[in-house]
């Protein structure tokens, strides 16, 4: 069975590890939905609390709009009711993030997550009023993404209480920044919102500490971040001491992956692979060249980790 993981106290019901789901090519360059398919068993078999798609891991901008429904439905059908699905919608206007939201929600989306535009150069007030406008038309709550290192747009702290404050269904924010950032965030707003941290959980006790509910990584080793979770939220005394151990143990190799995304892409999408048992990866164009040593160290740390266990193997446990 699954790990019986606790999580924070969440106003939504949304709370946990939900991990973001590569985007696997076959070799013609069509989306691999055998790949796609196990990627979802894996991570429910590994405990996680959701399933989240559409994100930077997931290669949003190499994915035209037809490809980024077909892993919509794909990921949805493949989950079948059993965790929520969150996804993310990175349409350039007010019209196409409307319609995308739709189309997740008809597919089974339990929540949204919203990229600002991408155009840098307006007001705050332009992009909040972007993203009210999608707002107002979903029928499930909407998260915002707040990337300030990753995103070529970031909302303030002031910008996304209003968000809120104006539109009682931005609920959720997805804060990919400095733990002490969000943690401000977190303190400014009284708590509004639902705060999944993310940048792979590198600050992931500290975000934890600071009041987030859950974590958006990669799924490279989500399965022990999920156990980390657990530890952090558990009653136990000696849980917080196990934690941190885990938490370190696993830190090289969560800073090997993220000190960009090309480089995340390269390599982590590759350790994920091999822990789910799939062939060669294939990538698209513009992609990082890979190395000898970094394909070396991938295979070293996918020898560490093992595979992700199936859920006969849970079902056995």
């Amino acid at each position: 069975m699954p790990p019986n993981v606790t999580v924070p106290s969440s106003r939504t019901g949304f709370a946990g590890v939900y991990p973001i789901l590569y985007a696997f090519f076959d070799a013609d360059g069509r989306i691999d939905r055998t790949a796609m398919r196990r990627q979802v068993e894996a991570c429910i078999a590994g405990g996680a609390a959701g399933i989240a798609v559409l994100g930077l891991v997931t290669e949003v901008h190499k994915l035209d709009t037809v490809e980024r429904r077909e892993i919509v439905d794909i990921v949805a059908e493949a989950i079948a009711g059993r965790v929520p699905l969150a996804v993310t919608v990175a349409e350039q206007s007010v019209r196409g993030q409307v319609d995308f939201v739709r189309g997740a929600e008809a597919a089974g989306a339990a929540w949204v997550i919203l990229q600002p535009p991408s155009t840098k150069g307006y007001a705050e007030g332009e992009y909040l009023r972007f993203l009210g406008a999608v707002a107002d038309k979903a029928g499930v709550p909407v998260a915002i993404q707040n990337n300030p290192t990753n995103l070529d747009v970031a909302l303030t702290n002031a910008g996304l209480i209003a968000l809120h404050r104006n539109h009682a269904n931005v609920r959720l924010l997805k804060g990919e920044g400095p733990a002490i950032n969000v943690a401000r965030l977190i303190e400014e707003s009284d708590g509004a919102f639902d705060v999944f941290c993310g940048h792979g959980g590198k600050e992931l006790i500290t975000n934890v500490r600071s009041g987030c509910v859950g974590l958006i990584p990669a799924p490279d080793v989500f399965d022990i971040q999920v156990r980390l979770m657990a530890l952090l939220t558990s009653s136990r005394p000696d849980d917080e001491v196990q934690a941190e151990a885990l938490h370190a143990s696993i830190l090289p190799l969560v800073t090997f992956m993220l000190q960009s995304i090309p480089i995340l892409l390269a390599y982590g999408k590759r350790l994920t692979a091999r822990r789910l048992g799939l062939g060669a990866v294939h990538q698209r164009v513009p992609d990082l060249p890979t190395t000898a040593f970094g394909l070396a160290e991938v295979e070293r740390m996918s020898r560490s980790l093992g595979p992700f266990a199936t859920a006969a193997m849970r079902a056995e446990a």
